[in-house]
């Protein structure tokens, strides 16, 4: 599923690169992204390797005890790293954004609070 499709921004490094069996380079990914129930609802900041397959984690109730309490399912945010440690410190780093900067940091991308990955089901 192409992430751009969903406006899913990238940011690029080269440290998160690995090998396989074959001795081809592929990039690793990894995802901070933001959830919420309703648009300027409760916001969720995190981060994971498998963007779709959280998502659909949420969805089936099987996200956090916090994402459960508040029914956070809506893919507002998300932006891919190559680098683990650049999206655990931007994930630390929005976390402790006031509110605000971090509603302005979705509405630059997302002005309408529109659901990015609307095509992952719950099965």
């Amino acid at each position: 599923m192409p992430l751009r499709r969903h406006g899913i921004s990238r940011g690029v490094t080269l440290l998160g690169q690995t090998s396989n069996n074959e001795g081809t380079t592929q990039l690793r990914s990894y995802f901070v992204y933001m959830l919420t129930n309703k648009p300027r609802g409760v916001l969720y900041v995190v981060i994971t390797n498998n963007l779709e397959r959280r998502i659909q984690e949420h969805r089936l109730g099987k996200g956090s005890a916090f994402c459960k309490k508040y029914n956070l399912q809506r893919l507002v945010y998300a932006y891919e790293f190559n680098d683990v440690n650049d999206a655990i410190a931007a994930e630390k780093r929005i976390k402790k954004w006031r509110r605000a900067w971090k509603e302005q940091l979705i509405e630059e991308r997302n002005s309408g609070w529109d659901e990015l990955m609307p095509d992952v089901r719950v099965p």
